[in-house]
């Protein structure tokens, strides 16, 4: 049996309300929780998927209304990245923008509360830079993907601001 053309486009509508629900909850939960999985998160993510299958398909569950389902979450998707390349402002709300964690050698606490990083997941990147202490960060930030980068002083051009205050701050060896 052939799906009506009023089901695919309730179909395509649905998809188009899902995807964006989920895109706006995904934006919400932070950087930490798209770039970071977790088992937790996994697990969330494969339940999430099967919970808005049905909103997006209804009672359809022929072959015609999975294609014009994963055919719109793959044209939304492309547009979504497009737009994103195209406009700053679309880009930030949609991917967000890098949160400093660590300035001249200081935790920002405020932002590492806002981002849910907790003093542990900043150690952990800093051994994976090969950092000692925080006390030789420059800065650390939080990107969009979730990961942090870690620019040390020496790393930072001589005549640079961080470099000369480094510099003048330097403790005895």
């Amino acid at each position: 049996m052939l799906t009506s053309p009023h089901t695919l486009l309730e179909i395509l509508l649905r998809t188009l309300t899902v995807y964006f629900v989920v895109l706006v909850g995904v934006r919400l939960t932070g950087k930490r929780e798209v770039g970071m999985m977790t088992p937790f998160d996994l697990t969330l993510l494969l339940l999430l998927s099967n919970s808005v299958q049905n909103a997006m398909t209804g009672p359809d569950n022929s072959l015609t209304g999975g294609i014009v389902a994963a055919v719109t979450l793959l044209l939304l998707n492309y547009g979504i990245a497009e737009g994103a390349g195209l406009n700053r402002k679309f880009r930030k709300f949609v991917q967000g923008q890098p949160t400093l964690l660590v300035h001249d050698g200081q935790v920002i606490s405020a932002h590492m509360a806002k981002e849910h990083v907790s003093s542990d997941e900043l150690m952990r990147a800093l051994r994976e830079h090969g950092v000692a202490s925080i006390d030789d960060i420059s800065i650390a930030v939080l990107e969009v993907d979730g990961s942090i980068s870690i620019l040390k002083y020496d790393d930072v051009k001589p005549g640079h601001a961080a470099h000369a205050r480094r510099k003048i701050f330097k403790k005895p060896e």
